[in-house]
């Protein structure tokens, strides 16, 4: 069979990958890179990523964590992901994806579209001691995100940031509703957070990074995601960069800012426990809430270097800086990701993932697909 279901025997094989070319500010030529965390990391590293921070700037500011729309297709290309150096991407409500962006190595001066906040959000805030940037939320949820411990840390049009100030800036587009015309100046927002004395860097400790993959592992060549049926992505391994590029909808799927597809050294996927909430609106309102519960632990697949590897995820402190681990199914051994930018996807089942020792051929697919009204 062409695609294969999950949880297929692993193989007790050992792959070392090319080197994949990195983007700038995550150059290693000529730098060591050391096997690190999840619970210690040498100063100068990145938690997020596994390398050595560019400067000092990367070093000493705050995680960012950027809401980025994905649907409708019209927003696509987004600008700046690929300078993340790490994506969640979310469920937003009926099959819908979102990404939450965290950047530090690089603060791209056009990121967005930038859209809503959810109540994961608040989650992701507490792992990666970071800031929040977005357009604005519901009532409840901003009422929540307000009356938190994250209440200083929190930048939106909602909170009185603008374009001068804090780089929430406006690009109107011919045919591109006004809603997904909301970008970001990272560099200006840090700036602002420097001069508010909120700026200091934290490390997330929870991800383990090594060069060399671990041992075992099953041959892998691309990875599909489903949700419920309305949202898709595919992601192929591309042996000669050493990377994982995206397709959306059957299309690539590129990055505006730098005219490249969507890539990852190292994708992750999540099986997180989903709950609607809508007791957080007034009883008869047609809106609620979507409560991805993100604590605890549950299933995960760890895709790196061509291979996947079947384990868990675990995060049973709520703490500051007390972010995901990743282990082997059964044991408490780390899975070593390659160092570099990860994509995680977090999903209500892991029935919704396909794994394949086959490339698609996607331009195909694509002409023989029926047009979507």
């Amino acid at each position: 069979m062409r695609l294969a279901r999950l949880f297929l025997t692993a193989l007790t094989l050992m792959v070392v990958a090319p080197a994949g070319a990195k983007e700038p500010g995550q150059e290693t030529d000529g730098v060591e890179v050391r096997a690190s965390g999840p619970l210690q990391y040498p100063l100068n590293y990145n938690s997020l990523t596994g390398l050595p921070y560019p400067d000092e700037a990367a070093m000493d500011r705050r995680n960012l964590i950027v809401k980025i729309s994905n649907f409708p297709p019209i927003v696509r290309p987004q600008s700046g992901l690929n300078r993340a150096d790490l994506v969640f991407e979310v469920e937003s409500e009926s099959g819908i994806t979102r990404f939450a962006a965290i950047f530090r190595s690089q603060m791209p001066r056009h990121v967005g579209s930038v859209r809503s906040a959810r109540l994961l959000d608040l989650e992701l805030m507490t792992m990666y001691s970071a800031f929040l940037a977005y357009s604005g939320t519901s009532i409840p949820i901003q009422r929540i995100i307000w009356s938190s411990q994250h209440a200083g840390h929190v930048f939106s049009p909602l909170t009185g940031s603008n374009c001068e100030d804090a780089g929430f800036c406006r690009f109107e587009q011919f045919g591109v509703g006004y809603e997904h015309t909301l970008y970001l100046d990272t560099e200006q927002l840090n700036r602002l957070a420097t001069a508010r004395g909120v700026n200091q860097g934290y490390k997330a400790r929870g991800f383990a990074f090594d060069e060399q993959p671990d041992i075992g592992g099953q041959s892998l060549a691309e990875v599909g995601i489903n949700w419920w049926g309305e949202g898709n992505a595919l992601w192929q391994y591309d042996s000669g960069q050493g990377r994982w590029l995206r397709y959306t909808d059957g299309v690539a799927h590129n990055d505006a800012l730098d005219g490249m597809q969507l890539w990852a050294d190292n994708l992750i996927v999540l099986q997180v426990p989903h709950a609607r909430r809508p007791d957080l609106f007034v009883a008869g309102a047609e809106d609620e809430s979507l409560e991805v519960q993100l604590w605890g632990s549950g299933p995960a697949l760890v895709m790196r270097d061509g291979r996947w590897y079947s384990g868990s995820w675990s995060r049973f402190s709520l703490a500051p800086t007390v972010a995901l681990q990743l282990n082997h199914t059964g044991s408490e051994k780390p899975i070593r990701l390659r160092p570099g930018r990860s994509w995680v996807s977090i999903v209500r089942n892991l029935r919704d993932v396909t794994l394949s020792g086959h490339l698609t051929d996607v331009i195909a697919l694509a002409e023989s697909a029926p047009a979507r009204g």
